[in-house]
């Protein structure tokens, strides 16, 4: 099974201000992240991290060989994997396109308003807008392309929204959650 997350922002003090995530703390943060994951990962399941994984290499190692699956990390703006963290992953990239069953996926951290085959059926996922000012930027261009009548499914992965609920989601999911 393949699952998607993004922006877990492990060890990062500010994103539960800027988030508003409900904890009181980074520990109780990361316990939540790894129960969550560990609930919904099996063993050989494919998790897709969309950037944004860490802000400390050693505290997001320390994590990271906490969870269940393969992992694949799209790095972001905050992903500098080295040492124990980088071997922590099949692989690390920039972009991919991975199929999900019968879907392509596009997987960045950033929102694309066009994508490879995005108006053939591919499905883009992303992270990095969070849900603030930015989000609504993207929801609104979504919005548009819907209303003009151009195939345009993508959806923000970003674990502090809540459907995402700080875990791992399948494709499955994220377009239930997200229907209209």
């Amino acid at each position: 099974m393949d699952l998607y997350i993004s922006d877990l922002h492990l060890g990062h003090q500010n994103a539960l201000k800027f988030d508003n995530r409900p904890f009181e703390s980074l520990d109780e943060m990361h316990r939540t992240i790894i129960a969550n994951w560990n609930n919904a990962v099996c063993a050989d399941d494919c998790v897709y991290i969309l950037g944004d994984i860490t802000w400390n290499n050693t505290i997001g190692a320390e994590i990271i060989s906490q969870l269940k699956g393969r992992k694949f990390l799209i790095k972001g703006n905050h992903d500098r994997p080295n040492g124990k963290l980088k071997n922590l992953f099949e692989w690390i990239k920039d972009t991919a396109s991975v199929m999900d069953g019968n879907d392509q996926v596009i997987l960045s951290h950033y929102p694309m308003i066009c994508w490879q085959r995005s108006d053939h059926g591919s499905v883009h996922l992303y992270g990095h807008v969070h849900a603030g000012r930015d989000h609504r930027f993207v929801l609104a261009n979504h919005r548009a392309m819907l209303e003009a009548g151009i195939k345009h499914e993508c959806y923000n992965v970003g674990c502090m929204l809540p459907y995402m609920d700080f875990t791992p989601r399948t494709l499955a999911e994220i377009r239930a959650a997200n229907a209209v």
